[in-house]
């Protein structure tokens, strides 16, 4: 297993991510999300089992800032995200080419 946490360090979902892992000592590598965001090719990975949509916070202060509700196009919604990482919703937790959206313990347990 190669386990990656894109989370916030004052996220609660992300700090139960994290004791999940733990408590069962299973390595992973915690990404703050805001401080390096994602990169084009982890965020294409991430894209095989999140849309585009679904990785958007809505109820962020940049998401009418930048005119997210407005756009359409996923292609520049992804450009958005990548230049903005602060709407991302988090923790993202990904397993190689599998990917999951907040706190998913039921999803995790089958990775085991």
């Amino acid at each position: 297993m190669n386990i990656q946490i894109f989370g916030r360090k004052k996220c609660f979902d992300t700090k139960k991510a994290e004791r999940y892992f733990k408590e069962r000592n299973i390595n992973f590598q915690f990404i703050d999300i805001d401080l390096k965001g994602l990169s084009k090719g982890e965020l294409n990975s991430v894209k095989k089992s999140i849309s585009i949509n679904e990785l958007i916070n809505k109820d962020s202060k940049d998401y009418r800032k930048l005119n997210l509700d407005k756009i359409r196009s996923n292609d520049m919604k992804e450009e958005i995200l990548l230049k903005n990482p602060k709407l991302f919703i988090s923790p993202i937790v990904r397993n190689s080419n599998i990917a999951t959206l907040g706190y998913k313990k039921e999803i995790w347990d089958t990775w085991e």
